[in-house]
Parts: C-alpha cells; sequence; structure tokens
C-alpha cells in the first residue's frame, strides 16, 4: 500500500511509475517497480543517516 501511496504524493517514485507506463508496461508491473524504488530510498536514508529531501 505504501507505493500506491508513493505513486501519488512521491516525486522520485511517480515519476519512476509514470516513466515505466508511458513505455507501456502494465500498471502491476511499474507498481512493483514503484516498490522497490521506495524501498531503494528508505534503505539509502538508514545506510546514511541523512533526512531525505525529495525538493
Amino acid at each position: 500500500m505504501a507505493a500506491v501511496v508513493a505513486t501519488s504524493h512521491n516525486p522520485h517514485v511517480k515519476a519512476v511509475y509514470e516513466r515505466l507506463l508511458a513505455r507501456g508496461k502494465s500498471k502491476m508491473s511499474a507498481l512493483g517497480a514503484s516498490m522497490r524504488k521506495l524501498a531503494q530510498l528508505c534503505f539509502g536514508v538508514l545506510k546514511t543517516r541523512k533526512p531525505y529531501l525529495h525538493n
């Protein structure tokens, strides 16, 4: 569910989702890639211990 919300509110995840849809991928495939992108962002925040600034 976090990826579903992120596709409409997080600019980085939204860009990945929309780019894949524009390429003709299915919505479920694009959502899976969005989940991975969100997990990568979370891991990066935990690893660097810096706040996530998406502006």
